[in-house]
């Protein structure tokens, strides 16, 4: 069970799936996704602060530009499935747990992280070519 109610997560979270991004619920789920092969980009999601707001914008607008984009686009919601958000966190050390945040594997490494504070004091253009570049270099 989650911190927050499910209809106030539900358009967070449709913000995302509605742009390709797949929600993972379980451990299993996500130690799947990051098993595939090629690049993975995982959302930390979250309900609150204005980081939030500006990481799923940013997340759409690079997916949407980039010539290269991530083989998989996936998402856990901080706050809601404990156990999908454990187990992305286990594969983002040793960077501290940060939501929202953003990880970019490839063929299961950890390649590029965006952390809350990348995003929170920086501007909405500069998260997207923080993530295309590093499309650019991995996908």
């Amino acid at each position: 069970m989650g911190m927050y109610p499910e209809y106030m997560v539900a358009p967070i979270r449709e913000d995302l799936t509605s742009a390709g991004f797949e929600q993972l619920m379980t451990s299993e789920e996500v130690e799947q996704a990051l098993k595939t092969e090629g690049t993975v980009l995982l959302a930390v999601n979250s309900v609150c602060g204005c980081a939030a707001s500006k990481a799923r914008p940013a997340l759409k607008m690079a997916v949407a530009a980039g010539d290269k984009t991530p083989t998989k686009l996936v998402t856990v919601f901080a706050g809601m499935e404990q156990d999908a958000v454990a187990k992305a966190r286990e594969h983002m050390l040793p960077y501290p747990p940060s939501s929202p945040s953003i990880a970019l594997f490839k063929d299961g490494e950890l390649v590029h992280m965006i952390e809350r504070y990348h995003i929170e004091g920086n501007e909405l253009h500069r998260i997207v070519d923080n993530l295309k570049g590093a499309f650019e270099a991995y996908c």
